[in-house]
């Protein structure tokens, strides 16, 4: 391959791999455009992908206002800058998902609803399966420290949704204290703010890998668990 000069392309990001030839964040965003609750859908992207994503998801039909909005250099950023955009009042719900969980289903989407409605903040999550070891790094790698019970431990998922509201300062405060959370929950987490969790699903997949995208390829092969 021959030399290049200047600034290089960012990898392709991989909520636009397909599965069974449609992207991945179109079979995402039709889960959320089949529940009657949610109004409006709002996407964050790279600038330069907004672009050539427009005429696809126009294309899509999904029977929702879709809005696309420049990301950030980080999820935080993402949805900070659709939290900006959004003209949302108090009591309204806002849901956060990752564009390659695409086999979220209606029901997670409809609990996690549900529960922010009554405390505020919820969030999908499932319990952990292995055992969870805290670990000390060392220059040789890591060693175990303790072994956490798995009674108090859950994976997180998405949605996790919140009262606007509720969500809004918190966030600000947040951008302006420079702190970056690993996830919305965890902004309110650090605000003193009880975060409920409702069960998720094995099959609500973060497509990350090689190997996760495998295993979405036997999902919609096998069971057709993502809508056409």
């Amino acid at each position: 391959m021959g030399a290049a000069h200047g600034a290089k392309n960012p990898p392709r990001s991989k909520q636009f791999l397909e599965l069974d030839g449609v992207p991945i964040i179109v079979h995402t965003l039709r889960k959320f455009a089949a529940v009657p609750i949610v109004d409006s859908i709002w996407v964050a992207m790279r600038k330069q992908e907004i672009e050539g994503f427009a005429p696809v998801l126009q294309k899509a039909g999904l029977g929702k206002p879709m809005h696309l909005v420049e990301g950030g250099e980080h999820r935080q950023e993402s949805v900070g800058n659709a939290l900006d955009a959004l003209p949302a009042q108090s009591d309204d719900l806002v849901l956060v998902h990752d564009a390659v969980r695409p086999f979220v289903s209606e029901e997670t989407i409809a609990d996690v609803i549900e529960q922010a409605q009554r405390y505020g903040a919820a969030i999908a999550g499932v319990p952990a399966i292995d055992t969870i070891k805290r670990v000390e790094r060392v220059a040789e790698g890591a060693v175990v420290e303790a072994t956490i019970p798995r009674e108090h431990i859950v994976q997180a998922q998405t949605p996790q949704g919140f009262r606007y509201g509720l969500l809004r300062p918190i966030f600000d405060e947040a951008r302006a204290a420079g702190f970056n959370g690993t996830d919305e929950a965890s902004l309110l987490e650090r605000a003193g703010h009880a975060v409920h969790v409702v069960m998720g699903s094995a099959r609500n997949i973060k497509i990350t890998t090689p190997a996760d995208l495998e295993l979405a390829e036997f999902f919609v092969k096998c069971a057709g668990s993502v809508s056409r």
